[in-house]
C-alpha cells in the first residue's frame, strides 16, 4: 500500500448518479490490475473506490463513484473531492489495496462480472488484459438495471472488437421494447451462456448481497471456490 497526496483534475458526470474522478498522484502509483484505493477523509474515516485506471496508468488514477442523496458514503466522498478540486487542494489516498487482483500467470479462460458501478474494477483488468495482448478468452458480462447506466458501452464494445478472444456481453435487468441484448439478472446470463463454469477464472464486482447470491449460484454451476475473485468475499458469509 501507498499513502500519498494527490490533485483532484476533473469530476465529471457518466450518468445522473455516477462521476467520473480523474486523480494526479503527487508521486507515480504502483497497483494490480483490480486493486482498489482509499480516499481518506479522516484518521479513521477511509472511503475505498476501485481503481479504474489500468496500472500502466501510473501517474493518473480514474474513478466511477456512484453517488445520490440517498448514499452518504460516496456522496460524502465526492463532496471532499469537489471541494478539493474547487480549492486545488490535495486529497490523501491509500491505493494498491485488495487481494482480488487479476492473476496473469494462469492458461484459464477468464469471467469479467461487474454489477452497476462494480465496472470499474473489470474495467482496471479489461484494459491491462488487452493492454499485454493476452490470448486467453475473455467474457466481459456488465449488469445494469437500465440501459441509460451503460454509460461505456461503446467503449467496452470496441474493447470487444479489438480481439477475436474478447466478449462483450451487456445485460438490463429493466429493458425497453428496442433493447435487443441479455435480459434480467446479470450473473443469470452467464449460467444460461455457459454449461459449466468449472474452466474459468471468475472475478467480480457489486454490491455485497448481489456478490454472495453470485457465489452460491456460481458454485453449484460447477465454479471452483479457489478460481473465484471478488474483494467482497472478506466481508460476506
Amino acid at each position: 500500500m501507498q499513502t500519498l497526496h494527490a490533485e483532484v483534475v476533473a469530476i465529471s458526470p457518466l450518468t445522473e448518479f455516477v462521476h467520473k474522478v480523474i486523480l494526479k498522484p503527487a508521486q507515480s502509483v504502483t497497483f494490480e490490475a483490480g486493486q482498489y484505493l482509499q480516499v481518506v477523509l479522516g484518521e479513521k474515516d477511509k472511503r475505498a473506490f476501485s481503481i479504474a485506471s489500468r496500472p500502466s496508468q501510473c501517474d493518473q488514477l480514474e474513478l466511477h463513484i456512484g453517488a445520490s442523496a440517498a448514499d452518504s458514503y460516496a456522496m460524502q466522498t465526492l463532496e471532499h473531492l469537489r471541494a478539493a478540486h474547487a480549492d486545488k487542494s490535495l486529497v490523501t489516498i491509500e491505493a494498491g489495496l485488495g487481494i482480488s487482483q487479476l492473476r496473469i500467470q494462469c492458461e484459464r479462460p477468464i469471467i469479467l462480472l461487474a454489477g452497476g458501478t462494480g465496472f470499474s474494477y473489470v474495467k482496471s483488468m479489461a484494459d491491462h488484459l488487452s493492454e499485454i495482448g493476452c490470448d486467453r478468452p475473455v467474457l466481459f458480462y456488465w449488469g445494469v438495471r437500465e440501459e441509460s447506466a451503460l454509460y461505456a458501452h461503446s467503449e467496452m464494445q470496441a474493447w470487444a472488437d479489438s480481439r477475436e478472444n474478447f466478449t462483450f456481453i451487456p445485460v438490463v435487468e429493466n429493458p425497453t421494447d428496442s433493447w435487443t441484448g441479455h435480459t434480467g439478472y446479470v450473473h443469470k446470463a452467464v449460467m444460461q451462456d455457459i454449461v459449466s463454469l468449472a474452466p474459468y477464472d471468475i472475478y467480480m464486482a457489486g454490491r455485497f448481497d448481489m456478490i454472495g447470491i453470485v457465489r452460491d449460484d456460481f458454485l453449484a454451476h460447477g465454479a471452483i471456490r479457489e478460481n473465484m475473485y471478488a474483494d467482497a468475499f472478506a466481508f460476506i458469509k
